[in-house]
């Protein structure tokens, strides 16, 4: 440094501190007189980096990063984003000025405080600051830190703040100093209260910028200026998915000279400035340049006028320069960076916010950008940009107060993007909004836009995974090597497999999309967009990957058609996401409200099996809850408006959903709470009894099955005919929209009616009266039980008494009856395997061996061809007769499951499964003890016995036993021990002679036993005993519940059962065979469950499920405003309102107060002047000078005021002329 003597180099460091390359002659025989970062610096790999801890400020830790001037923009944004968890920011406002020790005016304070940090809150925004405990970014770290603090915990958005400064310039800096990263490192902060350079705390990430000065300022401007342009080039939203840019905008206060050339570069990168206007040095100056006009020509203009413009402004900037920059001795270059500024001063927006304080500052960062953006994008409408910054700022507030007010006639072109960035962004608010505002879903969602929805997922969804699962296997299939080079190794079998997002992403279709609905909604209904893409619902998934991989190689012509259902796409699209106010919005505008809500339920437990996030997990169950709750609240209303509608809505079959029915979704979902409602019960109770009275006395159901003849007197009660289909037959008093066509289908409908009663009587009433009894699935069930009851009595006599020797002597005639009788179930069994509809045989075979009860009717059936096996062989006669008495124990377990039925049987059996599943638990820690005490209890009696059989039994079989008191105690207390024959010789033991009892620490032996009996017969037991009340009570308590539910799945199986029960269901069966598979009729029971609804009536089924909902949201809606939280809530806002009003009435108290001076300097000016020329003898007259009384009241009138000052100025100009 030649122009220094202190020993310092112009970097600001000690030259002895230098390395020699530095000080020595480097650089030739050039005479450096200036230092420059890049030519006389070096750079090496960072050794700063990690993760913050503030000693005695909490425990919360910042990122911080020692990076170069130079370093690319783009390194540091993916880092902040990616590395560090930062979210994206939908704005950045870059605070600068006010550096060192200036003092920060008290009303910037204010601002600071409940303008700019609020509305960052409001809006995602990233806060740049100087990071250091001084001057404006010591300002916002308090503003930030009071704002935490008043905010509430649960509504609370972090705000993140960014710390950008020198690394020369941090205090203690050598702190963060570690080659090989701090994880965390400890800073200390100076205890003081007035400005320091140490980092402030309130900051989530420091960016420490060397540029090889030390203790000078403005060694960061480069880089974050280039920083600045870089995130203004990224796009909000997730992946860069929002419609606009992120809005990049510099807030100026106060500041020195230097802030100018800041100010300059910026603008000339297009980045829009805010300026509060008294705020101090630079703010003002720029304050007063923004102001000034100068015509005819600008500036920059060229000719005589562009001079002498350019002279009258350059005088302009000296005189302001002199009187803001007294200092200042560079005019010349002032006045340039100056003139620069004022050729872009569109881009700066002046907030004054000493007179317009700070409310509603997030608007004045809208019109701010707004402004900007009209600059650069002149074809772009205003409102539209307005519009698109709302959107990413998720400000519907402001989008409804200026520009949905009814003032804007809006387009559908202009809300489309806007549109997809809601979506994307998960903002329901505004999606509401469009769709109220003229945006039309039905023109709007494609199938290619609902493709690239789903493209737009978050990597780090489950549904996102699972898709991403079943591309792979689709583009392994077709051999595309592109997806064998993005997907590793093994990916398939990692759940959480890593994907390379830009580019699997957009090869996602409908297809995959259907598949994983397919796997978690199953076989309740049919593949969804399979007829978009062309495909047989009943292809195969190989042949369905082939045809698809060959439709997408083409021209994909679905892409540009129209979904059928958007609310529906939409509404599983939100689903999938576990996006609960977007899912319910989209749940509200679909149709099909009961249906959807238990699909919606449906995946979302399916979904929350899957998940490994416990957050998630937990988010799912409780959406999943909500919905279900929906679903029963939906079907309430409908149930009290009419009942044979509602059992419609029940077994109706649903386009939307694949031909699945609420019954059958709901089974699917486990919706418990669905089933125990009364209309469902109501409608199987009807379809339970069938055409019997449900008042029917089961006694006489014995008796009448008992003997048939029965059925023909009075007996029984029977309802009288009424097809199942006419349900959806609306009454005339009833029908909501009874026009001329609908009186026409009522006439229709009653000559329906008409025939099938006609139909029906043609039966002889023998037959007709048969068919009812015998049909009923309460019948059939009764004649089950009996039946099983007398196959259980058969089963037990041949074993007992009639089991005889293998052929020839055996099987028995009764045994061959039981074989028989076998055999039907063995065809039943078969029989409910083919119930499948349009299932393949083994999607069929793994839905029937799903269930519990199906899976102990394949063990007893097992169970019983072995033992027939068995048994026909001498070698193996003992075998089988062992294998049958097993068996005999499994079919009787299966009563367990005919008397779920039972009101007060039912809820007990699902107790005792329960139970069952504690008992494991139990007996888990009872082998841990039982092993324990075993082991030791062998080892101290017995030194050697090297019996594999007595082993087991003394060391598992006799600990047993001791649980329940049988205690050998003449084998264990050396006291009590018999005499008896033994040895201890190893070879005689070994040749098969008892071993004999050792005495030596028969001591211990008493003690384990006490202690062995003191843990199981105590603590595990009344474990166990408390875990059974555990389960009691938590099962009774919802014991209805359980059993309506379980209810449903008997009366199905019973409703498709063959009328006859076993041996005699053979007739049934060859009835089936001859009638379905031969004659091809179908099966009018199948239509008790699923109903097929078209056109109309199904257009009016519709309607009115959906005013039946729209009066369960109006109810809700209106118990909502009713609530004490609501309430308080208006209040708030109300009170809210009085203090803006306040406030307002005291600034215009104290501008008339200002105004009251002013008039009062007025009068005393005009009475001295009254005076002076009644003292004068310019002006002669022979009237005295007016008087006025009431002073007082004459000033404190506003429009007296105003007549006082135009009488004044009046005068003033009188006075001139004369």
């Amino acid at each position: 440094n030649t122009l220094s003597n202190s020993g310092l180099c112009q970097c600001g460091g000690v030259q002895e501190l230098h390395d020699s390359v530095a000080t020595g002659d480097y650089f030739g025989a050039a005479i450096v007189t200036q230092w420059d970062s890049q030519q006389h610096s070096s750079e090496y790999p960072t050794d700063a980096f990690g993760e913050l801890e503030f000693a005695g400020a909490g425990r919360r830790q910042s990122h911080f990063l020692r990076l170069s001037c130079d370093t690319p923009p783009q390194v540091i944004y993916t880092l902040m984003t990616e590395h560090w968890g930062l979210p994206s920011p939908n704005l950045v406002v870059s605070v600068v000025g006010g550096e060192g020790h200036e003092k920060i005016k008290p009303w910037v304070r204010d601002i600071l405080r409940k303008g700019l940090v609020r509305a960052a809150q409001s809006t995602g925004a990233w806060i740049l600051t100087g990071g250091l405990k001084e001057g404006v970014s010591r300002c916002v770290g308090e503003a930030v830190k009071d704002h935490g603090a008043a905010a509430s915990t649960v509504s609370q958005k972090k705000v993140t703040v960014i710390g950008v400064t020198s690394w020369g310039l941090v205090h203690n800096r050598q702190q963060l100093v570690n080659a090989q990263g701090s994880f965390p490192a400890r800073y200390h902060v100076q205890n003081t209260a007035n400005d320091t350079y140490c980092l402030d705390n309130t900051c989530q990430a420091f960016l420490l910028v060397d540029n090889g000065s030390i203790g000078q300022r403005g060694g960061e401007t480069v880089f974050q200026l280039n920083l600045e342009d870089y995130i203004s080039h990224q796009r909000t939203g997730i992946w860069g998915s929002g419609s606009i840019e992120i809005p990049v905008i510099c807030m100026l206060i106060s500041g020195e000279t230097r802030m100018l050339e800041r100010i300059d570069t910026s603008l000339k990168k297009a980045t829009p400035w805010l300026v509060l206007a008294g705020s101090g040095k630079a703010a003002d100056f720029i304050t007063d340049l923004s102001a000034m006009v100068f015509s005819p020509t600008p500036p920059a203009a060229n000719g005589e006028a562009g001079k002498s413009v350019s002279a009258e402004f350059c005088d302009w900037v000296c005189e302001k320069a002199r009187k803001h920059f007294p200092a200042e001795d560079e005019l010349e270059k002032l006045v340039n960076t100056a003139m620069s500024i004022y050729q872009r001063r569109d881009l700066i927006t002046v907030f004054h916010g000493e007179q317009e304080g700070s409310d509603d500052f997030d608007t004045i960062l809208l019109k701010a950008l707004v402004r900007a953006s009209k600059r650069l994008t002149s074809m772009a409408s205003e409102y539209t940009e307005e519009l698109k910054l709302a959107v990413a700022w998720n400000r519907v507030d402001i989008a409804k107060a200026e520009l949905f007010n009814g003032d804007i006639q809006w387009k559908y072109e202009d809300l489309e993007d806007s549109m997809t960035d809601a979506l994307i962004n998960n903002k329901p608010q505004f999606v509401r909004l469009f769709c109220d505002n003229g945006l039309n879903i039905l023109n709007y969602l494609t199938n290619n836009r609902l493709e690239s929805l789903y493209r737009s997922l978050s990597d780090s969804l489950l549904a996102y995974i699972l898709l991403q699962r079943r591309l792979s296997e689709r583009q392994s299939l077709a051999g595309s090597q592109l997806s064998v080079d993005r997907a590793a190794p093994g990916a398939m079998e990692t759940f959480h497999m890593e994907v390379n997002t830009g580019a699997s992403a957009k090869d996602l279709s409908l297809f995959e999309v259907s598949r994983l609905l397919q796997d978690l909604l199953g076989d309740v209904c049919e593949p969804f967009y399979y007829g978009a893409l062309g495909l047989d619902p009943r292809m195969g998934t190989r042949r369905a990957l082939k045809q698809v991989n060959k439709l997408l190689q083409g021209e994909c012509i679905y892409s540009n058609q129209c979904c059928l259902s958007p609310w529906a796409a939409l509404f599983i699209w939100a689903v999938l996401q576990n996006r609960t106010e977007m899912a319910i919005y989209f749940w509200e505008m679909a149709g099909e409200s009961v249906l959807s809500a238990l699909g919606a339920c449906k995946i979302l437990r399916e979904l929350s099996k899957l998940e490994n996030d416990s957050e998630n997990k937990l988010a799912m169950k409780q959406l999943a809850q909500r919905f279900e709750k929906l679903a029963n609240d939906v079907f309430g209303e409908c149930y009290q408006s009419s009942e044979s509608l509602s059992f419609t809505l029940l077994i109706r079959k649903s386009p939307v959903w694949g031909g699945a029915t609420c019954l059958e979704m709901a089974t699917a979902a486990d919706a418990r709470l669905f089933f125990s409602h009364d209309g469902v019960q109501s409608l199987l109770s009807e379809i339970w009894w069938g055409d019997m009275e449900r008042s029917t006395k089961v006694w006489k159901l014995i008796l009448s099955f008992l003997m048939p003849p029965l059925i023909y007197t009075n007996l029984i009660s029977f309802r009288l005919v009424f097809p199942y289909l006419l349900f959806v037959t609306i009454k005339p008093h009833a029908c909501f929209s009874c026009s001329e066509e609908d009186m026409e289908e009522l006439k229709t409908l009653k000559e329906k009616l008409k025939d099938s009663m006609q139909t029906n009587s043609k039966r002889p009433f023998i037959v007709s009266r048969w068919r009812q009894f015998w049909y009923a699935p309460v019948t059939s069930f009764l004649g089950n039980v009996l039946m099983y009851f007398l196959f259980l009595c058969l089963f037990a006599y041949v074993l007992l008494v009639d089991f005889k020797s293998p052929p020839p002597d055996g099987p028995s005639t009764l045994e061959l009856v039981l074989y028989f009788w076998v055999f039907t179930l063995v065809c039943e069994e078969i029989r409910q395997t083919s119930l499948g509809g349009s299932l393949f045989l083994l999607q069929r075979m793994k839905k029937y061996i799903q269930d519990d009860w199906n899976k102990c009717d394949l063990t007893a059936i097992l169970l019983f061809l072995l033992a027939l096996i068995c048994r026909m062989f001498p070698w193996s006669f003992n075998l089988g007769r062992a294998v049958m008495a097993i068996d005999y124990m499994v079919f009787t377990l299966r009563l367990i499951h005919i008397f779920a039925i039972h009101k007060q049987l039912g809820p007990k059996i699902i107790i005792l499964g329960k139970m069952v599943k504690d008992v494991f638990f139990f007996l888990f820690f009872l082998g841990v003890w039982l092993m324990a005490y075993g082991v030791a209890h062998q080892a101290l009696l017995f030194s050697y016995d090297p019996r594999s059989k007595w082993i087991f039994r003394r060391v598992f079989y006799r600990p047993y036993l001791h649980i329940f008191g049988q205690i050998n105690i003449h084998e264990m207390d050396a006291d009590k021990l018999e005499e008896r024959t033994c040895t201890y010789n190893h070879s005689e033991i070994d040749a098969g002679a008892e071993p004999c009892l050792s005495t030596y620490a028969n001591w211990l032996v008493v003690i384990l036993l006490v202690i062995y009996l003191l843990f199981t017969n105590i603590v595990l037991v009344n474990l166990l005993i408390a875990m059974f009340s555990h389960t009691f009570s938590k099962v009774q308590e919802h014991s209805d519940i359980y059993w309506k539910f379980q209810r449903y799945n008997l009366i199905v199986e019973y409703h498709y059962r063959p009328c006859l029960a076993p041996p005699f269901i053979i007739f049934s069966h060859l009835h089936i065979l001859i009638k379905r598979h031969i004659r091809q009729i179908p099966s009018a029971k199948s239509q008790h469950f699923a109903m097929e609804l078209q056109g109309r009536k199904a257009s009016r089924l519709n309607t009115w499920e959906a005013v039946q909902k729209e009066n369960l949201l109006s109810a809700q809606n209106k118990q909502q405003r009713e609530s004490d939280t609501s309430r308080l809530q208006r209040t708030s806002v109300k009170v809210d309102s009085v203090l803006k009003q306040l406030a307002e009435i005291r600034d215009h108290d104290r501008r008339l107060r200002l105004l009251e001076t002013q008039l009062n300097y007025c009068c005393s000016a005009l009475s001295w002047m009254t005076d002076a020329m009644c003292q004068s003898n310019v002006i002669t007259t022979n009237q005295p000078p007016p008087l006025h009384k009431g002073n007082s009241k004459f000033v404190g009138h506003p429009m007296n005021i105003l007549s006082t000052k135009s009488s004044f100025f009046l005068t003033i100009a009188i006075y001139n002329n004369q």
